[in-house]
């Protein structure tokens, strides 16, 4: 019977991270209620601070979920990683890093230190899926690291803006360019 409890506590704990995660995305971390996250779950909003405390430790959860799925949001270091790059972009769930930019860069933003930590895991990704001999000489991988993720990150927010104006394909070759000795390069 404990253990249907622990599973049945565990099941509607991911429900209102995944509710929470997709409706930040959508809606933004301010604007987004927990009679909206509870809807979406399908849980008693009540149930919502016995889980989290409160809504920053909701996001804090999310941001937890994100963090630990960011180095694995990407398969496994096999492949092409500006393909896996690409990949990212596309995937629906970036589109809560573009959501929390937003707010994470104000000044006294309550999200700020947990958007930092979700760019670091980031950054991790890149540096574990693409080799600094892929990179040209004299390149910092981490300078690297932070540059991809910043053209990850503006180019994504620029494709859900005006996709019609954004060629994923094209964006993909130009940065293929610009890594002469990156894989499939040589």
């Amino acid at each position: 019977m404990a253990t249907r409890r622990i599973e049945s506590t565990q099941e509607s704990r991911r429900l209102l991270v995944t509710a929470a995660a997709e409706l930040f995305a959508e809606k933004g971390y301010r604007q987004t209620s927990f009679i909206d996250i509870a809807d979406k779950a399908g849980i008693s909003r009540g149930s919502i601070p016995w889980h989290f405390g409160n809504k920053l430790g909701l996001l804090e959860a999310v941001v937890d979920d994100q963090v630990q799925a960011a180095p694995s949001g990407f398969p496994p270091p096999a492949g092409d990683p500006l393909d896996q790059v690409m990949d990212f972009i596309r995937r629906p769930a970036t589109r809560l890093f573009i959501t929390l930019l937003a707010e994470a860069v104000e000044v006294g933003s309550p999200i700020r230190e947990h958007y930092a930590r979700l760019h670091a895991a980031l950054r991790q990704g890149v540096l574990a899926r693409i080799p600094a001999d892929a990179l040209p000489p004299g390149t910092d991988p981490e300078a690297f690291a932070v540059l991809l993720v910043g053209a990850v990150i503006g180019v994504h927010a620029q494709w859900r803006v005006a996709p019609e104006a954004v060629d994923l394909e094209s964006v993909q070759a130009t940065l293929r360019a610009l890594l002469p000795a990156g894989p499939g390069n040589a």
